[in-house]
């Protein structure tokens, strides 16, 4: 027998969550559509809610790529129909001509601007004399030095920068945001430049979180919204 909630004489409600291929994870932004038109889309816990005919067949479509359909009433608990998907995208692989790490690059600023790292600034020192505890005029000299020191402190700094932008970018890369999103050309640069995340959360974060902020992210970017605070909130 077929248990349902009837919302009117034809139209029934379908409610239920989606999730991974591994079932443990749910998915967000996957859309629910029926033959006669209703469509909706699953939230930020997998779960979806739908109202159908009961002729209607219901299928789910995640980054264009849809399932099966199935018939509304061969649906065993319409209170609970959850699923599992998985997409599957075949892209072309890139050309790369001797690719550099930036793990490797980094190493080797670290190499030729060993000054620059091991900098510290002077301190004054005390010096014992005939004439008693004093300071070494060679250090009070290194304290003048004011506009040299703020100078490698700062390229300093801007190199530690360039690493952190540069570990941003091994892994939000082109090629990933491309075979999650599926865009291209100026959208795809948008994206890549609006949804940039934070090095913070780039380098702690799983391979499967990342990717799923990757999702959320197009999912917002094809609705307007902006990019979620967390992600883009700005680093000390």
């Amino acid at each position: 027998m077929l248990v349902s909630v009837t919302v009117s004489a034809q139209l029934y409600k379908i409610k239920g969550t989606v999730y991974d291929s591994t079932r443990n994870f749910p998915m967000e932004a996957v859309s629910v559509l029926s033959t006669s038109g209703a469509g909706t889309i699953t939230n930020s816990d997998g779960q979806y809610e739908i109202e159908v005919k009961e002729k209607d067949s219901i299928w789910f479509s995640y980054l264009n790529k849809p399932t099966k359909k199935f018939a509304v009433l061969q649906i065993a608990n319409p209170f609970a129909f959850d699923i599992s998907i998985q997409v599957s995208v075949q892209v072309m692989k890139e050309v790369q001509v001797l690719p550099r790490s930036y793990k490797l690059d980094s190493i080797r600023n670290r190499e030729d601007y060993a000054k620059v790292f091991n900098f510290q600034k002077p301190k004054l020192k005390p010096s014992i004399s005939g004439m008693g505890v004093g300071f070494d005029i060679n250090e009070i000299i290194n304290m003048f030095r004011v506009r040299r020191n703020k100078s490698m402190l700062a390229f300093k700094e801007r190199l530690l920068n360039e690493e952190k932008e540069k570990a941003v970018d091994h892994r939000f890369n082109k090629a990933l945001v491309r075979r999650l999103t599926m865009l291209e050309g100026n959208e795809l640069d948008s994206f890549m430049l609006l949804y940039r995340p934070t090095y913070t959360f780039t380098m702690g974060s799983t391979d499967y979180d990342f990717q799923q902020y990757i999702k959320t992210a197009f999912y917002r970017f094809r609705r307007g919204l902006p990019p979620q605070e967390i992600f883009r909130k700005v680093e000390e």
